[in-house]
């Protein structure tokens, strides 16, 4: 009984303790000189910040399949150190044959906020690609691309490499 009425405490008072931690050691580290100063506006932001998120209900992400995110950050890795390479070519000039830069409209079949999330971050920090819009009533997404191709061509990446895995892990 006493250990449960501890832990209602500690959720009152640190209901996302991660959150906590992580928005302490991120103060310290940005804070030049580090001092008793820094450290007490840093456990005030770290104590307050999750209050908040509690005030704000944010829903628990769930995970269907956590070795689908082993995969997604390997692909993601190959691709960002691919298309760094490319598009460094493209604006040095060592492409023979440049592309034109330009929109591209491509429908997706995920709804799912938090998928639809990580593949705007995905997008974005691909270089060559930029996350401009999405419609959620049409589900469409407008995307810049440094290197247009032919749009089918950048539906199947999207699709193929990103969203049929973004919804293999978010259910």
């Amino acid at each position: 009984m006493i250990a449960s009425a501890l832990r209602r405490i500690g959720q009152q008072v640190l209901p996302h303790p991660i959150l906590s931690v992580a928005l302490f050691l991120v103060w310290m580290l940005m804070a030049s000189p580090a001092g008793a100063g820094h450290a007490t506006i840093a456990l005030i932001v770290a104590l307050l910040v999750p209050q908040v998120m509690r005030v704000l209900e944010p829903d628990m992400v769930k995970v269907r399949n956590p070795v689908a995110i082993i995969r997604l950050l390997w692909r993601l890795k190959i691709d960002i150190l691919v298309s760094n390479w490319n598009t460094a070519k493209i604006i040095l000039g060592h492409r023979k044959a440049v592309r034109k830069a330009g929109f591209v409209n491509i429908p997706l079949e995920c709804s799912n906020r938090y998928a639809l999330a990580c593949l705007a971050i995905i997008v974005t920090s691909t270089p060559g690609t930029t996350w401009v819009q999405y419609d959620r009533y049409s589900r469409v997404l407008l995307l810049h691309v440094l290197d247009l191709r032919e749009e089918d061509d950048w539906k199947a990446i999207l699709h193929n490499r990103y969203e049929r895995l973004l919804m293999e892990i978010f259910p």
